[in-house]
């Protein structure tokens, strides 16, 4: 049986326009080879906007390509020389290519097994492994700490906060809209600043003035302008994306003085999280993440946009609106 994808065909100024649906051939996976049927995929809607632009730094492609970066599956069959997984067995691919994609052949390397093949568990093995290096390993959160999360209602945001949680912290979560502010209050957060309503540079200068021990910001402009100002001595910012800025794809001129003077007398620090460089840790934040979700103390939420391939332009287009909570995902 053949099975469908998403092809990248050309360059264009968004992912609509530069892909298309592709039929192909039925496989069977070779030695040390899976074939897996996919139920779930995630959504990226920055990263593939940038891929359909030819602007992501860190990859360089010449379609035509299959594109997608997550899917979860079950096993369906088994090339010889496979012994780590089985017919039937939950897996996730989380790395690119893997994502858009009915089903995918690959290397059992390129899977990881999961106690289920559920939205929840996909949103899980991608933004909550991002989510939980960015703070612990990247940021090295400590117990009790103030943080700062940026789009703290999103797909990764919905878990950082928990995570910090978990860790005691007394968290501040910035969104936007009404329905946001309360989704982050029910996960837990002790402040919720709705950015539609108030001025964050403001609240956090009024409540939060060098208080801010760790930031975790996916946004970009003002927001991170503002956590900057609000550093704590020895207080870390961590970035994990510049939406603001990545979305129109025209990064906004920054005439203020350097950087430095705002973090030297503190102590404090700026860094840049990349989730692809830290592919080592991934199995033991994936390990702690699953054992939090078994106990009921970790809640991922899923935000079902679509079914079929044909609805992944239009779950990209709803995740750029900024209207979604939650991993973004659509089932196939």
């Amino acid at each position: 049986m053949g099975y469908r994808a998403i092809e990248q065909y050309r360059f264009a100024d968004s992912f609509r326009a530069a892909t298309r649906i592709i039929d192909l051939p039925p496989t069977q996976p070779g030695p040390g080879e899976v074939l897996v049927r996919n139920k779930w995929c995630g959504i990226n809607g920055i990263f593939d906007t940038q891929l359909a632009r030819n602007a992501v730094g860190t990859i360089r492609m010449e379609p035509p390509f299959l594109t997608g970066v997550e899917a979860v599956g079950t096993v369906t069959a088994v090339g010889s020389g496979v012994t780590d997984l089985a017919v039937g067995d939950a897996v996730a691919a989380t790395r690119f290519r893997g994502g858009y994609r009915e089903a995918n052949s690959a290397p059992a390397s390129d899977f990881v097994r999961l106690p289920e093949a559920s939205a929840e568990a996909l949103a899980l093995a991608s933004s909550g492994v991002a989510a939980w290096l960015a703070l612990t390993l990247t940021g090295q959160m400590q117990r009790g700490e103030t943080v700062v999360i940026s789009a703290a209602a999103g797909g990764l945001g919905h878990l950082a906060v928990q995570i910090a949680k978990l860790h005691d912290c007394h968290v501040v979560a910035i969104c936007g809209g009404g329905s946001k502010a309360a989704f982050a209050r029910s996960l837990g957060a002790d402040r919720v600043i709705d950015h539609h309503s108030e001025n964050v540079g403001e609240v956090l200068a009024s409540d939060y003035a060098d208080r801010i021990d760790l930031a975790l910001d996916t946004v970009g402009g003002k927001l991170f302008d503002a956590m900057i100002d609000n550093l704590a001595n020895h207080g870390r910012l961590v970035i994990s994306g510049w939406a603001s800025d990545m979305v129109n794809d025209r990064p906004s001129p920054v005439t203020a003085p350097r950087i430095g003077h705002k973090l030297y007398y503190k102590g404090a620090s700026v860094r840049a999280f990349m989730n692809a460089l830290h592919t080592a840790h991934w199995p033991a934040a994936r390990a702690q993440l699953f054992e939090l979700f078994a106990k009921g103390s970790l809640r991922p939420y899923a935000a079902v946009l679509g079914q079929g391939l044909e609805t992944v332009p239009d779950a990209v287009e709803a995740l750029l609106s900024g209207q979604t909570m939650g991993k973004a995902v659509v089932q196939l």
